[in-house]
C-alpha cells in the first residue's frame, strides 16, 4: 500500500539528490553521510515510507 503522495515524492527526490551529491563533493569520511540520500530516493520511487506507516500518516490521496 502506497502512503507517499505526489508532492511528498517530489520533495523526497530533491532532498535525496541533494544529500547524495554530498558524497561526490566531500573527500573525507564525511562524504558517506551523503549516502543517507538513498533513503528518501528509494521511498519516493517505491511510494511507501515505513515511518509514515508507523505513525499512520498518509499523504497519498487515494
Amino acid at each position: 500500500m502506497k502512503n507517499v503522495g505526489k508532492i511528498d515524492r517530489i520533495v523526497r527526490v530533491v532532498l535525496g539528490v541533494v544529500l547524495l551529491s554530498l558524497f561526490f563533493l566531500f573527500d573525507n569520511g564525511a562524504r558517506y553521510i551523503g549516502l543517507i540520500g538513498l533513503i528518501p530516493l528509494v521511498t519516493a520511487f517505491v511510494g511507501f515510507c515505513p515511518l509514515y506507516s508507523l505513525f499512520h500518516i498518509h499523504t497519498n490521496k487515494s
